[in-house]
């Protein structure tokens, strides 16, 4: 049977020498709480750094525009290459993380993400500026695809609880950057390069942790040996035994070793499994997925210069964007639990999606009258991202099926998300202002709208087997 990259993830098991079995003591839990609090310290240093690569460059969009000679086609490009990088990179995480183990494979993304922040403002040209947020961008792609196993996987009865501090750790570093940029480079000398240049040093700080659990997973610590810690690390990367709380609202699911290995393809009862390419519930996660990602970078390519040509400062327009991405932080704990709750979560996604619709009327009618308004509301419908977290790990009852998921969906979404910024980009230029764009913005809306909903459903991709 053909198998989508994404099922290399769920089926990482098979790397073990042979079958283990199940731990009587339930799911595998950190060995100390000196360990947990370094697993927690990590997950949320990591989180930090997924985003500032991309919302510092907004702010000072129109100054690396002029510094480099951009057109608005390009700045397009450049706005699409965050999805284009997830897409392309985030399919090698599977095989990266069975060779290497999780630990070393984020800390080398952290230490990607460190090298391109330092390069980028070096930059004489578009080309090199380009690569070197392509480099940046590698680093964040194989640590978005594998959080939300990393999640399942370490803390299996705190699954909505950890996910609200990933998501809090994702939407404080989004804001962080796209808020303090402006005024930290206007403090530095005014210099973009120099604006840019200083996300790295907290990339380099997320870095420590990710050092000792890299290191602890290459001495085989976890399970008492290397060939023990190489097979603890395979079931880390599938998502490990992920008995889902309350919190995840994930159904409790199958223990390690043998287990997982037995249910890697979420077989049905008769023994039979469906590609993940088949499943309509994986497609559904994928299309929400990536049109969520497409207003999210939309928002962090494109909403401060649209504040900029209203008549915003810069400064004030990279709070704007802050504002927008800081709804994520209180929300980021209310909606996995909430969702969690229902059986139906295409309520919420109808929700969001009003929120965003109201949004972006208002900043058609007057951008700069009610800017904050809009910001705020925006910031609200952009909360489908914990959502669609929290679904994928509801989407399936045994930490393979949630590993094929998060994969196929993320990787899928990614690439769909990939045109959104840059059709922005060419309106913009072509049409010379911002009604086109924020028409096509909000016309994304509605097959994420459609797409969530039936996402959304009391469905699992083992019940489709």
């Amino acid at each position: 049977m053909q198998t989508s990259p994404s099922d290399n993830l769920a089926t990482l098991d098979t790397a073990s020498s042979a079958p283990r079995p199940a731990e009587p003591g339930g799911p595998r839990r950190p060995a100390s709480p000196w360990r947990g609090r370094v697993m927690a310290a990590g997950l949320l240093l990591a989180a930090l750094n997924l985003r500032p690569a991309v919302t510092s460059l907004g702010p000072l969009l129109e100054e690396v525009r002029d510094g480099l000679g951009m057109s608005g086609t390009v700045a397009g490009v450049l706005t699409s290459v965050p999805a284009a990088c997830f897409a392309i990179f985030g399919l090698t995480a599977p095989r990266l993380a069975r060779r290497w183990g999780l630990g070393a494979v984020v800390c080398a993304g952290l230490a990607a993400i460190a090298t391109g922040l330092v390069l980028r403002p070096l930059a004489g040209g578009t080309m090199v500026f380009l690569a070197a947020s392509g480099l940046a961008l590698a680093g964040i792609a194989v640590s978005n695809i594998l959080m939300p196993v990393i999640v399942k996987r370490w803390f299996p009865d705190r699954v909505g609880a950890m996910t609200g501090l990933y998501s809090m750790g994702l939407s404080l570093g989004t804001a962080a950057a796209a808020a303090a940029t402006v005024p930290m480079t206007d403090a530095l000398g005014g210099s973009w390069r120099v604006g840019l240049g200083v996300w790295a040093l907290v990339a380099v700080v997320a870095l420590v942790p990710w050092l000792f659990l890299a290191r602890d997973r290459m001495n085989g610590s976890e399970a008492g040996g290397s060939e023990a810690g190489r097979s603890a690390e395979s079931d880390t990367v599938t998502g490990g035994s992920a008995s889902g709380g309350p919190a995840s609202g994930a159904s409790a699911a199958v223990g390690s070793g043998a287990d997982a290995s037995a249910t890697a393809e979420a077989p049905a009862a008769d023994g039979t499994a469906i590609p993940i390419t088949r499943s309509p519930i994986a497609w559904a996660m994928a299309v929400f997925f990536g049109f969520q990602a497409t207003a999210a970078y939309i928002s962090m390519g494109w909403m401060p210069q649209i504040f900029r040509d209203a008549g915003v400062s810069a400064s004030t327009s990279g709070v704007l964007l802050a504002v927008v991405m800081a709804m994520g932080v209180p929300l980021a704990f209310v909606l996995p639990r909430l969702a969690a709750r229902l059986r139906h979560q295409g309520v919420l996604v109808v929700i969001l999606g009003v929120f965003g619709l109201v949004g972006y009327a208002g900043l058609w009618l007057a951008p700069a009258e009610g800017a904050w308004a809009w910001a705020v509301l925006l910031g609200v419908a952009n909360c489908a991202f914990p959502l669609a977290l929290t679904m994928i790990g509801m989407r399936a009852r045994t930490h393979a099926g949630v590993a094929r998921l998060s994969a196929f969906a993320q990787s899928i979404g990614y690439l769909l998300s990939i045109p959104g910024p840059l059709l922005v980009g060419v309106l913009y230029q072509h049409s010379g202002g911002w009604g086109q764009p924020i028409a096509l913005m909000a016309g994304f809306m509605v097959p994420q709208i459609v797409a969530g909903v039936l996402a959304g459903r009391d469905r699992t991709l083992e019940d489709e087997a």
